[in-house]
């Protein structure tokens, strides 16, 4: 299930590279997974400096995967009162 998952992506970020650029090599791996019941979740980054995650859902019912991109945007850093002090714009 694991190597199926990170195929997935793998192949995701091939399609969507911009084909005018030179060959990228590339890593993918799990952030983070669970499963429940028949169903799988997954996180999943790339070594790719470019700020996107990956959310991949494994449903056992149909035997379906949805994959969900995201970008981050920005990284704040709140203190113990729940007050912003910094932020990290520099993703992708």
């Amino acid at each position: 299930m694991d190597e199926k998952a990170l195929k997935i992506v793998e192949n995701y970020i091939r399609e969507h590279l911009d084909k005018s650029d030179p060959e990228v090599h590339f890593d993918v791996f799990t952030v983070w997974k669970a499963k429940i019941l028949q169903n799988w979740k997954y996180l999943i980054s790339s070594t790719l400096y470019d700020g996107m995650y990956y959310e991949l859902t494994y449903n056992g019912d149909e035997a379906e995967w949805y994959l969900d991109a995201y970008k981050k945007m920005e990284n704040v850093v709140h203190n113990s009162d729940g007050d912003p002090v910094r932020r990290r714009y520099n993703f992708g």
